[in-house]
């Protein structure tokens, strides 16, 4: 039962919820239909030495531009929304390339439950990359019939590619209205930043069920990061959702506020 899920196969690869301690295992359990108490799998996995991960501390990437005009905080650490497409979350994290160099991940995360509907790679820190994250995002939404709402949020730390001149008229082309962190605030942007030190702890590390070898190449950390984002959105299971995965957390949203209106009559 564990034994598949902990330990790797003929190929050396073991599934993405091998990432999971005891409680989330048991509830994945659970979810697959494998009736199993909670304190067995805590037995079975401290018997056995098996852990989840933890994350490690982020190192911060961006560098605030101090000549930059600065939107004003309109989040003021209140990382909450009532319902998907009111508030985003945005910041980006490095990658080191086996061989030398740097990749960067930028990401744009809604604050309702967390999923992940913009993200984009660069081998450059400079600003379309998280442009293209943002329209990534906004697409996202209007494929699925759920524009982001009038009077969005896109909520940022202060790093130069967050205050320039361009990523502004993209938030304003979207429809969305910027807010920055307070510099030197550790909190400013603390939602992106625990979605990324999960990215980091989850996909990125050595060891990581979605690595299949050295990160050499933007192609190669397009296709982890794919998969990860994927895996997040579709499947991994969140405390604070329920022990559910965002997606499911935003289609029961969804399905209850078109059950509670009413029907139009013709």
């Amino acid at each position: 039962m564990l034994a598949g899920v902990y330990q790797p196969d003929e190929q050396g690869r073991r599934p993405p919820e091998c990432l999971y301690g005891a409680t989330k295992m048991w509830a994945h359990l659970n979810r697959e239909g494998i009736e199993v108490a909670r304190c067995t799998v805590e037995r079975l996995m401290r018997a056995k030495g098996w852990r989840g991960v933890t994350r490690t501390k982020r190192v911060r990437t961006t560098v605030a531009d101090p000549a930059a005009a600065r939107p004003t905080d309109l989040v003021d650490r209140q990382f909450h929304a009532a319902a998907p497409g009111l508030l985003h979350v945005a910041d980006f994290t490095y990658v080191p390339l086996a061989g030398g160099g740097f990749g960067y991940t930028a990401f744009v995360i809604d604050a309702y439950a967390g999923l992940i509907p913009g993200w984009e790679c660069s081998t450059s820190k400079a600003g379309a990359f998280v442009r293209r994250a943002i329209r990534q995002a906004a697409d996202y939404r209007r494929r699925q019939g759920h524009p982001l709402a009038e009077g969005a949020i896109h909520h940022s730390d202060a790093g130069s590619q967050y205050t320039a001149v361009r990523f502004g008229e993209t938030l304003l082309l979207e429809g969305l209205q910027p807010s920055i962190g307070s510099v030197g605030d550790a909190y400013d942007n603390a939602h992106a930043e625990t979605t990324i030190g999960l990215y980091k702890t989850e996909c990125i590390r050595d060891g990581s069920p979605f690595r299949h070898g050295p990160i050499r190449t933007l192609a190669d950390l397009e296709e982890i990061t794919s998969a990860w984002v994927h895996w997040y959105n579709t499947s991994r299971l969140m405390h604070r959702l329920g022990r559910v995965p965002p997606a499911e957390a935003e289609a029961a949203y969804y399905a209850a506020t078109e059950a509670a209106t009413p029907a139009a009559h013709t």
